[in-house]
């Protein structure tokens, strides 16, 4: 068994941890200074990882070749596959005609591009974000913008924006149960750690994103759309995540945040629109329900899938595979766990529980819901899968990226170096999950990675456990927007230019490292100034 060591250079965990970023840094290089494809700096990326990880870690060629093949099928599913048929689902609606009916629809309801991004890009975004995650809400939300007219560059920056406030709370709160298994701390008091923190952030995300989108006399125009849809969620998510349970937050949040602005938009309207008298829709209702059927499908799989019972016997299904060549033959050693301990590679092929696997349901009946016919199906799926192919490679490429440096250590060199921070470390805790999304794309998979080393870091500064857990999943969510997997999920499903990814990671990344900067600050308020009000 093949032991990490998480200071190879000279024994010096500085130089060591300026080594293990070095496949961060050609990523951030390549994106947004050379302003490379997202599957070119994912491969480079990859091959400098891989270089690291052999030449530096001195990882056996075996464990790691299975690392990059390990993490390379877990882009492909669950991931791929959740973005494969959210694509798929959107273009049955375009090439039927129907989402024609569909954008007349909702620009009935709010006639304004500033309340349809409040209305899909936040409040809808954050509900199937809540039901099925994994990059389903920026697929859904990005394309159906783009058919609403907005252009394929901000439609995606807008999303990635908006899937801020709910990723903490994912996929019927994936990430809380992961970092509680890990951790062994209370699943409940860490839900009511990452409500406490994510909720003072949620209230003013729609005004970033109506000021990121409009500037500040937009914003103005629409300040009590962007105030009762912020407060409506922030409010929510705190009540729910810690009085209720963390499954239903993103839920309840974000039907609490769409009800309030659809009842505000009954008896206001934008200040900088004038008033006009609303026609009544031309198209009937069946047609409507036509047109909305695909996505109203997707809704009920995506909660039928969520529902206990029926979840439970869908991960009965799923298909474990140790992984060849690399299952418990890595051992992880101190700090980073509490002894040493081998370090698992379980691989789950979750067929049928996947979210993908829902949304693919939704699309088959949907086809037909849309008046399609079997053979113009087809035809869309083939398209679909061309459309997709570079997105997928770079899905497969990062995640390989993201394993590499778990398996290798090179992560936990990192992880290390946050934790080195002292008196500072609630402000890098919150980082420290930041960088854990930006590698994996995955608030889930950033817990999994980082929860033990900080709780373990937490108690030998003797500073609250649960906080600082709570700190590394709620950092992570401003992660999200500037990973490789966002970028190249939104780049495919908006058909944006290749060479426009670099510039949707340039733009996001400002955003997020302000985000993460201010969660940091939340963090250190509640460990330095409220302790009291620390979970």
């Amino acid at each position: 068994m093949w032991q990490q060591n998480y200071t190879p250079v000279a024994g010096s965990l500085p130089l060591s941890a300026l080594v293990a970023a070095i496949p961060i840094f050609v990523l951030l290089f390549l994106l947004g200074v050379k302003r490379k494809p997202a599957w070119i700096s994912s491969l480079v990326g990859l091959a400098a990882a891989i270089l690291v990880a052999g030449l530096v870690y001195g990882m056996p060629s075996g464990p790691l070749v299975s690392s990059v093949a390990m993490g390379a099928a877990f882009g492909l599913w669950p991931i791929g596959w959740v973005v494969f048929t959210a694509v798929l689902l959107y273009n049955v609606t375009l090439e039927s005609g129907k989402f024609e009916l569909l954008k007349d629809s909702i620009a009935h309801l709010a006639d304004d591009k500033r309340l349809q991004v409040l209305l899909i890009a936040f409040a809808f975004g954050a509900f199937v974000e809540g039901a099925a995650g994994f990059g389903t809400p920026v697929a859904v939300a990005a394309t159906m913008l783009v058919g609403l007219g907005f252009s394929p560059f901000y439609a995606a920056g807008i999303c990635l924006l908006a899937n801020t406030a709910p990723v903490a709370f994912g996929s019927l709160a994936i990430p809380i149960t992961t970092l509680a298994v890990t951790t062994g701390l209370p699943v409940d008091r860490l839900s009511a750690g990452v409500g406490r923190i994510c909720a003072p952030v949620s209230l003013f995300i729609p005004a970033y994103l109506i000021l990121v989108m409009s500037g500040w006399k937009g914003l103005k125009a629409v300040l009590p759309a962007t105030a009762v849809c912020g407060v409506a969620f922030a409010a929510t998510q705190f009540l729910v995540s810690n009085f209720v349970n963390p499954q239903l937050t993103d839920i309840l949040a974000s039907l609490a945040a769409m009800g309030a602005v659809v009842l505000l938009t009954r008896f206001w309207r934008p200040g900088d629109i004038p008033v006009i008298t609303r026609g009544k829709l031309a198209h009937r209702t069946p047609h409507l329900l036509q047109a909305w059927g695909p996505y109203m499908l997707l809704v009920v799989f995506v909660l039928l899938w969520g529902y206990r019972p029926l979840q439970n016997w869908l991960n009965a299904q799923n298909i474990l595979v140790n992984w060849p060549g690399l299952h418990n033959l890595v051992q992880r050693m101190p700090p980073v766990v509490a002894k040493p301990s081998p370090y698992g590679a379980v691989y789950n092929f979750s067929w049928l529980s996947a979210s993908g696997t829902a949304c693919l349901f939704a699309t088959l009946l949907g086809f037909l819901v849309a008046g399609m016919t079997p053979a113009r199906f087809a035809k869309t799926v083939a398209h679909t899968a061309r459309q997709m192919a570079l997105a997928e490679l770079t899905l497969a490429a990062v995640l390989g990226v993201a394993y590499v440096m778990n398996y290798s250590g090179a992560t936990a060199t990192l992880g290390l170096a946050f934790a080195a921070t002292g008196v500072l470390f609630p402000f890098f805790s919150a980082l420290l999950g930041w960088v854990g999304v930006f590698l994996t794309g995955s608030d889930t998979s950033a817990n999994a990675l980082f929860g033990t080393l900080q709780m373990v870091t937490a108690n030998r500064l003797h500073m609250n456990p649960v906080l600082m857990a709570a700190a590394n999943s709620a950092g992570g969510v401003m992660g999200k927007m500037i990973s490789l997997t966002s970028i190249a999920v939104a780049a495919a499903v908006t058909n944006m230019k290749r060479e426009d990814e670099s510039l949707l990671f340039r733009f996001t990344i400002k955003h997020s490292v302000l985000l993460a900067c201010t969660i940091g600050l939340v963090v250190m308020f509640y460990a330095y100034v409220m302790p009291a009000w620390a979970p």
